[in-house]
């Protein structure tokens, strides 16, 4: 018993006189002072309901819910999209990237409102390469809705901030929506 308590202690004290003599390194980073810049862009969504090339796809819908607030989409209803982004409403405008994302309807009352995820990712220009990655809640029925931005890639990394966005042209096979975001990057 004794033995063994003093081979404890020795190995306590040998690991003690490792750890101290051990070299600690860390490779601290200089402060980078920055100022945050911020962005304010305009474009439009072009959307594409039904034709024989949608835009947005129902993936998947519970079997258990109702169609009470006359929706097209009814409630629990996930969505995909691959929308475009254009510089104009028009259909000939220049495009500029595209809107991928997922879509959830989130209400069961007469008021749709969905839950999006979507990634603005631009093709052209100065942001070329770089995306605004948006999360938020969407009252649908609401004229100019608001969306937080949450995050975003190459220039727009750790960006935050919000878009507004509202209806432009809604039909039976389109929906084209205008966005205005201001966007809080570094």
């Amino acid at each position: 018993m004794r033995r063994t308590l003093i081979l404890t202690w020795i190995l306590i004290l040998y690991l003690f006189s490792i750890s101290v003599q051990s070299k600690y390194h860390s490779r601290s980073l200089p402060y980078d002072s920055e100022e945050a810049k911020v962005t304010s862009l305009h474009f439009f969504l072009h959307e594409t309901i039904s034709s024989s090339n949608p835009t947005v796809a129902m993936i998947a819908q519970a079997n258990i819910t109702n169609n009470d607030n006359n929706s097209s989409v009814p409630f629990s209803t996930v969505l995909a999209l691959d929308d475009i982004l254009k510089i104009g409403p028009e259909s000939n405008s220049e495009v500029i990237g595209n809107a991928q994302g997922l879509g959830v309807l989130i209400a069961e009352t007469s008021t749709t409102n969905l839950l999006w995820y979507w990634d603005f990712g631009f093709i052209t220009g100065k942001f070329n390469g770089s995306s605004i990655s948006m999360f938020s809640r969407n009252p649908t029925t609401a004229i100019v809705r608001e969306l937080s931005v949450v995050g975003g890639r190459g220039n727009f990394r750790m960006a935050k901030g919000y878009a507004q966005l509202q209806d432009y042209i809604q039909n039976d096979t389109n929906i084209i929506s205008e966005l205005y975001v201001t966007v809080i990057h570094y």
